[in-house]
């Protein structure tokens, strides 16, 4: 009796596959840094305003130091 549960895709077809979905990851995963950078973006530019219109003390610097660095990380992402 033979087996009809074999797996019928060459390895080509599972090569092609495979490449598509990890193309898939990729793509959703830029598409994340992407809002996290508009995010990060409207953060800091949030920050901005509210620092020129008096609202936000000097204690604050660290969260617009921390945004910075991370619009730094999510930027050195898209140069690879």
């Amino acid at each position: 009796m033979k087996n009809t549960n074999e797996c019928s895709v060459s390895i080509e077809e599972q090569d092609e596959l495979l490449l598509r979905h990890q193309a898939e990851q990729i793509e959703h995963i830029q598409e994340s840094k992407d809002r996290y950078r508009k995010i990060v973006r409207a953060g800091i530019s949030r920050w901005v305003t509210d620092f020129q219109n008096g609202h936000i003390q000097l204690s604050t610097v660290d969260d617009l130091k921390k945004l910075i660095e991370l619009d730094i990380e999510l930027q050195k992402d898209e140069e690879l």
